[in-house]
């Protein structure tokens, strides 16, 4: 099986999922709480909105909450959904484990279930240095030379973001084909020279615009999470960078950040990463795209301030959808 995905997929609004959770999922006694019924219709959902590609399991996708027979569970319901209506579709799948051992027998489970891509932060017990960061995914792509691999650089979940050098090395690999990356810093010009156009920095959907501009060459995609709340905004965004209408993608910026004024990851990231499955949560089932239902322990309280700005944030960004679907 010859490797899939290359840099030249990884395009687009790229959706980032959580894992539905059915009622009872915040109990410590719970088991098998994954909700595949609505993993299935948000899969279907998505697809038919027309996103260009899926990223699960990471850190609002619960990976760190997720049992074994659950994550097994979620993975293969997506896996079935993709290949049933759209095959080619860029699907990354998180594995990611606080020990090299595990992430790789879970990255042999999707190997079996035919996926050919993985979303893949680093062992996260402690801060890793930069030698022990380069082996460790040279060890990955070496040991799944067919599988795409695109990086998790959170610096909050992986205690720092992956240094410029390093994104230099591992864009070396044909198998790490992107990252999804944080915010658009100084920094994140030292790496889009780094990886030189061999690796896709995805920015939030949010950045989009001030980075494709900036470089038009490299920001051909995004991530978004905020998709899970209603794709509309950030495929209007996409199709209007893609004719290139500034206009309208410059108003369609302004009203996304508008959504995310009261909501914490814009104000305080790590306050936000404290509370991130539950705020997450919060806004996805306000915003009434999905039903992700409840956070899984140990994050199943936020100080109501936090989770208030959270549905405010989902009830914006419900508000923009049916303002872009109005005028279309």
């Amino acid at each position: 099986m010859a490797q899939k995905f290359g840099v030249n997929d990884l395009r687009g609004v790229v959706a980032v999922t959580p894992t539905p959770a059915l009622p009872g999922a915040g109990e410590l006694a719970g088991r098998d709480t994954v909700d595949l019924e609505e993993t299935d219709r948000m899969i279907r959902r998505l697809i038919a909105d027309g996103v260009d590609g899926i990223i699960t399991n990471g850190t609002l996708g619960e990976m760190a909450t997720l049992t074994l027979t659950e994550w097994q569970a979620f993975t293969r319901r997506v896996s079935e959904v993709v290949s049933e209506v759209a095959p080619d579709l860029p699907l990354f799948i998180g594995a990611t484990t606080l020990n090299t051992r595990d992430t790789v027998d879970r990255i042999r489970f999707l190997e079996d279930l035919g996926i050919q891509g993985v979303f893949l932060g680093r062992p996260m017990w402690g801060g890793l240095g930069a030698d022990t960061m380069v082996a460790f995914y040279r060890d990955i792509a070496d040991t799944f030379p067919d599988m795409a691999i695109v990086l998790y650089d959170n610096p909050e979940a992986f205690k720092g973001p992956i240094p410029s050098p390093v994104y230099a090395e591992l864009a070396t690999l044909p198998q790490v084909i992107g990252a999804k990356y944080i915010a658009l810093t100084p920094k994140f010009a030292v790496d889009i020279a780094a990886v030189d156009g061999k690796m896709r920095l995805l920015p939030l959907e949010s950045d989009w615009l001030a980075t494709r501009t900036l470089y038009p060459d490299e920001a051909l995609g995004c991530w978004s999470s905020s998709a899970l709340c209603g794709p509309e905004p950030v495929l209007a965004l996409r199709d209007a960078l893609a004719s290139g209408n500034l206009e309208a993608a410059r108003h369609l910026t302004h009203r996304i950040d508008w959504t995310y004024e009261p909501f914490l990851a814009r104000t305080n990231f790590p306050e936000f990463s404290k509370y991130n499955v539950t705020l997450e949560k919060l806004r996805f089932d306000e915003a009434g795209y999905i039903n992700a239902g409840p956070a899984r322990p140990p994050f199943l309280t936020a100080p109501e301030a936090y989770a208030e700005g959270a549905r405010e944030n989902g009830r914006r960004w419900r508000h923009l959808v049916d303002e872009i679907t109005a005028t279309n």
